[in-house]
């Protein structure tokens, strides 16, 4: 991340999104490729040892890349999005919109970036709406019957990418006018996990054209 000019307002801490299921299904498939390419390095003949190295080394880093890695930081000047290739960093005051339909995404300087941490449920939203609506005709049957004893909810329902998009859409119109917001959108592409990903394929073709 770049250093950030000295202001007197505040900054605190960042809040980190992740998926929780993205994360724990990143666990359980890295001890799947380890148990399987460890039982081939340790009981395989000829080759099999070798291609079992070579799959490994192209797996395990895009595994990295799309199930624990992922995730968004941000904090009262700046979001951080870290995505399975590249970490895009984005001052506020470049953030045009953050927003939910079929993806999680942001849009600054006319490009749109994926928010990979924050997988869109479908299925949670049509629940959440139908919960709103529920809300809605219990708000609506109060105010037309007022001695009734309330049994509205505190707040309706909203789906968890939508909440955290909403949340982010505030950051971003609170934080715009900060001088520590300022800036362009800045990409960088995450070599370390391309690197070993891209020289695992291409052994693992080798191997393979040489049996």
């Amino acid at each position: 991340m770049s250093s950030q000019q000295p202001t007197d307002e505040p900054v605190y801490e960042d809040r980190v999104y992740r998926s929780t299921m993205g994360v724990v299904s990143g666990v359980l498939l890295l001890a799947l490729t380890a148990w399987l390419c460890g039982d081939a390095v340790l009981r395989g003949s000829g080759n099999t040892p070798w291609i079992a190295l070579a799959v490994a080394l192209c797996a395990v880093p895009l595994i990295v890349a799309f199930t624990i890695r992922p995730a968004v930081f941000a904090n009262d000047d700046r979001m951080r999005v870290r995505n399975p290739f590249r970490i895009i960093e984005l001052p506020w005051a470049a953030v045009d919109a953050v927003r939910s339909g079929y993806s999680a995404e942001v849009l600054a300087e006319g490009s749109k970036y994926q928010l990979w941490s924050v997988p869109v449920s479908l299925r949670e939203r049509k629940k959440a709406n139908r919960q709103r609506l529920r809300h809605e005709g219990l708000r609506d049957r109060e105010e037309r019957s007022p001695g009734e004893k309330s049994r509205v909810p505190a707040e309706p329902m909203r789906a968890s990418a939508d909440r955290i998009v909403d949340e982010l859409q505030r950051l971003a119109e609170r934080g715009a006018e900060r001088a520590g917001a300022q800036g362009s959108v800045r990409v960088q592409w995450s070599y370390e996990i391309i690197a070993p990903a891209v020289a695992g394929a291409l052994l693992l073709i080798v191997l393979i054209a040489l049996r």
